[in-house]
């Protein structure tokens, strides 16, 4: 019996010794979190998508390889692709909360992240917009709503003050009722511009996807008051269609535009778009953290970036690092109360702060201008709170 006795105690004391040599080589299991990224890789979104995912893509890497958000959660991002279709944004935020979505990343546009934010609004879900500029979006949604772009009006009053600056009086604005984007932020630059003197000699329309800009070009053409520039915010495939058409007809009016054509696409066009001007998040000036990100860029990814959406999608992985690391849980309402109180946040592109704003980021817009085959960088602003127009 003694000697029973003596086994058992000498066995039970291996296993106390195997049990802490255990715990000692295996920390306890990390939470993950998860991002869910309702993106649109095809269709007429992708050029802006695209790019935003790859940089956001790098920045998680990175994140993870240092232990995950706040150095302990590890990310896993699950991406599903909207097609640039606003419906199957809706269908695929639900597909990613039911898959254990924390945190949303929603498309390049405001319509698709408002749909995307009526499922994520009432459980409480941080959802960010890859670069959505609307400044509706955050009160068309609710507090969960966050943009990462400097917002429409934002972009307008930049480049209104730019273009009156220049001696420019004179605008014609291109708008399509299609998208808040293409509708609004040449309404907020008329804003601006003839509350600086300047006035609006026409307006015309578009629909999205056409592709004969005829009618709009000879209106142009034959204005009896002739605009010192043209302002719309069309994009891929509509900007090229409409400049193509324009110069064909030998229109040379300047023609400026907004972040949506700071596209390789774009810039292929060569003197086509010569003298356009158009806003971006930041531009890469030598030595700059921008400069850098370009740099690692193409060392991850064997390419250059072809736009700053790329460095923008990654200042969201740091934006939601600063979030995650604040909050220091993985509960969805406490990232979005860590999101809501960010200040100053030192990201590539520049000076990120949500503190005291209405969840559209306060940061600086760059201007851009194509000239010979090339970007020009014209310089980066911040306006004045009075000049922006309210959404």
């Amino acid at each position: 019996m003694r000697d029973r006795r003596r086994i058992n105690r000498h066995l039970a004391g291996l296993v106390s010794a195997a049990a802490l040599m255990l715990g000692a080589a295996s920390p306890a299991f990390a939470e993950e979190i998860i991002v869910g990224v309702a993106s649109a890789q095809t269709g007429g979104l992708a050029p802006f998508d695209q790019p935003s995912l790859a940089g956001l893509k790098i920045a998680v890497d990175e994140i993870n390889a240092k232990g995950g958000f706040g150095g302990k959660y590890p990310v896993r991002l699950i991406v599903k692709d909207t097609r640039s279709d606003m419906g199957a944004t809706a269908t695929i935020t639900q597909e990613l909360v039911d898959a254990g979505a924390k945190i949303l990343i929603t498309p390049c546009d405001a319509d698709p992240s408002i749909a995307a934010g009526q499922v994520t609004q009432p459980l409480g879900i941080p959802t960010l917009t890859f670069c959505g500029t609307a400044p509706i979006l955050t009160g068309a949604v609710g507090d969960v709503m966050f943009g990462t772009y400097p917002g429409d009006n934002l972009q307008a009053t930049v480049l209104a003050n730019y273009a009156y600056d220049q001696g420019l009086r004179k605008v014609y604005l291109l708008k399509s009722p299609d998208s808040t984007y293409t509708m609004r932020l040449p309404e907020y630059f008329g804003e601006v511009f003839t509350k600086k003197g300047g006035a609006v000699v026409g307006e015309g329309s578009f629909s999205m996807n056409q592709s004969d800009f005829s009618a709009e070009v000879t209106k142009i053409k034959n204005l009896a008051d002739k605009p010192d520039l043209i302002m719309t915010a069309g994009y891929e495939p509509d900007f090229p269609a409409f400049v193509q058409q324009l110069r064909a007809a030998g229109v040379a009016t300047p023609v400026f535009g907004a972040d949506a054509i700071g596209t390789g696409t774009i810039l292929g066009l060569g003197k086509l778009v010569d003298g356009t001007v158009y806003t971006a998040a930041g531009y890469a000036t030598p030595g700059s953290k921008l400069a850098a990100f370009e740099t690692k860029f193409k060392d991850v990814t064997g390419h250059a970036p072809e736009s700053a959406y790329e460095a923008n999608g990654y200042d969201i992985g740091l934006i939601l690092d600063t979030a995650v690391t604040k909050a220091d849980s993985v509960d969805p309402k406490a990232i979005r109360n860590a999101l809501a109180g960010i200040e100053k946040l030192e990201g590539v592109t520049g000076e990120i702060t949500y503190a005291g704003t209405d969840r559209m980021p306060l940061r600086s817009v760059a201007l851009v201008k194509y000239q010979d085959g090339a970007r020009v960088f014209i310089g980066t602003q911040v306006p004045a709170a009075a000049d922006v127009p309210a959404p």
